[in-house]
């Protein structure tokens, strides 16, 4: 049955002004019902009542809607369908799914189509996990189905039910067959492979978990300095030009989740273009499998209206709860949070409501810290205690790279990792772009006994050298700006010239280069190991007055430099090849 069959009550438009109409005898509407508006049955959502008029935000265009039109009232607030068809999918900030209306519809999105979220003529193979007579709970897996190479779709029980199991069917089945059915004090209560839920409220677990464990990225900078935990939230604020989107790419096809959910929100249409022509190409280092066959894509670009940005965010962070449910690691990125906002402000503006700074609403911060406070580790609702996490990391937009503007701060003072990127740093082909001066993480204490306990005792020791390395260096270039590199001392000069070899081997990276693309935490350990031990040995050659000229031309510098395009499987030789070369030409050297 369609949406609009289910309408019975209706409204009147008295005023529309852009994506905001107003319209009266709403008495029997709820904030954040969903509506259809005019005959053309345009998706709103109420966002503010007063007495029997209502506050609406339309989620396509509303030009030629007048006063005097119709709105139709669903009774029902703005939900997401949740079951099988998800993976691979993608869709726009309501959760249409662009592919299916580009086959019915072709290039352009029809006002007020109307057709369901998931495939309703699919069939998937369900196989039971449960037995008549077994007694299940909220959060329970009753079944599960091969959504695709990657992903085993677990069909839970909703989180409001329980019962005893009185039938359960094995085969292939649509989303809307019934699969189970439960008997619940007399009550038959009929389960199907999909779920919905509204996407302002919360899915419920039992607990959150403190977070203990690094989201390996495979990039240098991310996990040597600034590391992220598997339910952890970060932000990267950034000018334009300056990589944000590459660094999410980057995290979403190498990051240590099950579970990609891409949010496009406000973003330009060719970047995501970008991950739609690469993700199927690309393929998914832990299964061989393309990264789509774990990717949930949520598309709305800047050229969509502007209301369905601020629904884009929660609708992909209510999917990525239910696959934490099901106990996966979920990876959620949102590009960008700056457009976000803007609609928020625009919205705010013509609610004609008291504006906080610059324009944006009063309430921007305590919207934010909602959408980021949905991410975290938690222990799973069940009968069988199980984890999942949802890792969220918010780009943001500020203009002109201004961090002191409103939507950096509100998201500042809520995330635990900042991965600032420079301007200066991305004009000089550094990429990824992070400012190691700026950026900072929160999550160093939590899970730094991982990193000392899985790649090498030595980790925390030789992150601390090279933090503590990159500030000197910084000092020093203030010393050399004024009165030049030949006034510094043979140490001094060797901290610039351990810190360049920092900077160039080792904290830049390729994204596009096929094997610098990600680097194990062995394979980074290893390169910083040389890296330190050069250090060391020059320290020891410069205290038995060596020529420092010498040491700034020793070949291993070379040889350090190229260990980055070093293949895994041939690390191991290439290192111990490398620190002995290095011994060998640091013995060779002369006194001055």
């Amino acid at each position: 049955m369609k949406e609009h069959e289910k309408m019975t009550n209706q409204g009147i438009i008295t005023k529309v002004s852009g994506p905001l109409i107003v319209a009266k005898n709403m008495g029997s509407a709820q904030v954040y019902d969903v509506v259809r508006v005019s005959d053309k049955r345009l998706i709103g959502e109420v966002l503010e009542l007063r007495g029997d008029l209502a506050s609406i935000q339309v989620y396509e265009e509303t030009a030629g809607i007048g006063p005097g039109e119709p709105v139709f009232l669903t009774n029902e607030p703005l939900s997401v369908e949740l079951g099988p068809g998800l993976i691979g999918g993608i869709f726009d900030g309501i959760q249409r799914p662009l592919d299916s209306i580009y086959q019915i519809h072709g290039q352009g999105i029809p006002l007020g189509v109307d057709i369901p979220k998931l495939n309703r003529e699919k069939l998937w193979q369900f196989i039971p996990q449960v037995e008549v007579g077994d007694i299940v709970e909220g959060g329970d897996i009753i079944g599960i189905v091969h959504e695709s190479e990657s992903v085993v779709h677990k069909v839970m029980v909703p989180p409001n039910l329980s019962g005893t199991v009185k039938s359960i069917k094995s085969g292939e089945f649509t989303v809307v067959d019934t699969v189970c059915e439960l008997d619940h004090d007399g009550d038959i209560l009929p389960l199907k492979m999909m779920q919905s839920w509204p996407v302002r409220i919360k899915r419920p677990y039992n607990k959150k978990i403190a977070p203990t464990q690094p989201m390996v990225t495979g990039q240098r900078v991310i996990d040597t300095l600034f590391p992220i935990a598997i339910g952890g939230i970060a932000a990267i604020p950034g000018p334009f030009g300056s990589g944000k989107t590459v660094v999410q790419h980057q995290l979403a096809k190498w990051a240590d989740a099950d579970i990609i959910v891409y949010i496009g929100c406000g973003e330009r249409g060719n970047e995501m273009t970008d991950v739609l022509m690469e993700f199927p190409e690309l393929k998914d280092p832990r299964t061989g499998q393309p990264l789509m066959k774990r990717t949930v894509l949520i598309a709305n670009t800047s050229n969509m209206p502007v209301a369905a940005r601020e629904a884009s965010i929660y609708t992909g962070i209510t999917i990525a709860e239910y696959f934490r449910d099901m106990g996966y690691k979920v990876a959620i990125m949102a590009d960008s949070t700056s457009r976000w906002a803007e609609a928020l402000r625009e919205m705010s503006s013509r609610l004609e409501e008291m504006p906080g700074e610059e324009g944006y609403p009063a309430y921007l911060g305590s919207r934010i810290a909602e959408f980021y406070e949905r991410a975290g580790l938690v222990e799973t609702l069940g009968s069988k205690a199980r984890t999942g996490a949802i890792t969220a990391i918010g780009a943001v937009s500020p203009p002109g790279g201004d961090t002191s503007e409103p939507v950096s701060q509100a998201t500042l003072r809520i995330v635990k990792v900042f991965w600032g990127l420079s301007a200066s740093l991305a004009y000089r082909r550094h990429f990824p772009a992070i400012d190691w001066l700026k950026s900072y993480s929160l999550y160093d204490e939590q899970i730094r006994d991982f990193f000392n306990t899985n790649v090498d005792k030595n980790w925390t020791h030789h992150v601390s050298f090279v933090s503590t390395l990159l500030q000197e260096e910084a000092s020093l270039q203030e010393i050399v700006r004024l009165v030049g590199v030949d006034s510094l001392g043979a140490s001094d000069r060797l901290k610039l010239l351990v810190a360049q070899m920092i900077r160039e081997d080792y904290l830049h990276q390729n994204a596009f280069d096929p094997i610098d693309t990600y680097s194990s935490l062995d394979k980074q350990f290893r390169l910083l190991d040389m890296i330190i031990l050069f250090n060391d040995l020059a320290v020891h050659a410069i205290e038995h007055e060596m020529s420092f000229k010498d040491i700034e031309r020793l070949a291993v510098k070379e040889q350090i430099g190229r260990f980055k395009y070093v293949e895994e499987k041939d690390m191991l030789n290439t290192y111990e090849e490398v620190v002995k070369e290095m011994h060998q030409q640091f013995s060779g050297l002369r006194k001055e």
